[in-house]
């Protein structure tokens, strides 16, 4: 197992999405000094929580940025050595224009961490709907790290969250191979957890779009919050880790699953009044995610 490096300060940026706020308080109990910076969200709860915690958490430092403005990313990337780059929008993806500004948000924050003498590595949260999304998602046998989603197949699906999390993931390497940047991608499934449904709605549904074709494909999964900011901290603290890493628990290709993960998800969506006294059916799908990178960095690192 490779030596973990002291380090003086985190990064998370966007603190304030789902994802963000979880690797923020694992990071703290992991005993880090973090800087939390927040995008101006009047009616995010999350960012509430981190504004209290502030008061109370000397090793916590909150800055208010603005993924365009890239002075104000600089600043909050001051001393440190690690950045967390968690860039959901809150509001869902509903339109092209979402994906535009996650992608110049992705751009601003790899350059500024080049310009950065402290960083020592950008972890990159992308999702699994960055390599899933291709017309031949019912063929493909294996889809692992090496898979992206097609362009122009999410363009004519209009599947935008798709769209964002993949020229944005596509954006922050091509720039971090450019600048020499060291970068770790984490490309989770569907995030469920603590007030999933009140804290992280509106991406939850945009990731759900297709759904049903995910199930059918063998590629609709999720994973637990809590796991997912382990494995963002795993990924910084393993001088070995690189590349992208395939994220999830459980891939959803029976009907009792998908039961277990509407259940998950109450009351986002509600529970088919057929399935609410019994189970019907009994079809399973074949599995085509793969996660074997994952597991060596887990096994290296942590037990679960």
């Amino acid at each position: 197992m490779n030596q973990e490096k002291p380090i003086s300060y985190c990064c998370v940026l966007d603190a304030s999405t789902y994802v963000g706020f979880w690797i923020l308080k694992r990071l703290l109990t992991r005993g880090y000094s973090v800087h939390a910076a927040i995008r101006k969200n009047e009616d995010s709860v999350l960012e509430e929580e981190i504004r209290d915690m502030e008061a109370k958490e000397e090793r916590l430092e909150v800055y208010d940025v603005d993924v365009l403005d890239y002075q104000s990313i600089l600043i909050s990337l001051n001393n440190c050595n690690a950045v967390f780059c968690c860039l959901d929008n809150p509001e869902g993806y509903d339109e092209e224009k979402e994906v535009d500004l996650e992608v110049r948000g992705a751009i601003n924050v790899v350059e500024a961490c080049a310009r950065t003498e402290s960083i020592e590595k950008i972890v990159f949260s992308s999702s699994l709907t960055a390599a899933i999304w291709t017309d031949n998602i019912g063929t493909q046998k294996d889809v692992d790290e090496k898979c992206w989603s097609d362009l122009d197949f999410c363009l004519k699906k209009k599947m935008w969250h798709a769209l964002a999390k993949m020229q944005s993931e596509k954006a922050a390497w091509a720039l971090a191979m450019d600048r020499m940047v060291n970068m770790v991608s984490v490309n989770p499934g569907l995030i469920v957890g603590p007030s999933v449904a009140q804290h992280n709605s509106r991406p939850t549904m945009s990731y759900l779009k297709g759904a049903a074709q995910m199930y059918e494909n063998g590629v609709l999964a999720y994973v637990d919050v809590e796991f997912v900011a382990d494995v963002h901290i795993r990924a910084f603290e393993d001088t070995s880790a690189c590349g992208r890493y395939f994220c999830f628990n459980q891939i959803v290709n029976t009907e009792e699953e998908a039961l277990k993960l509407v259940q998950t998800l109450s009351p986002l969506i509600p529970m088919p009044p057929r399935y609410e006294k019994e189970m019907q059916g009994s079809e399973v799908y074949e599995e085509r995610l793969r996660n074997k990178k994952l597991n060596k960095l887990v096994e290296a690192g942590f037990a679960c």
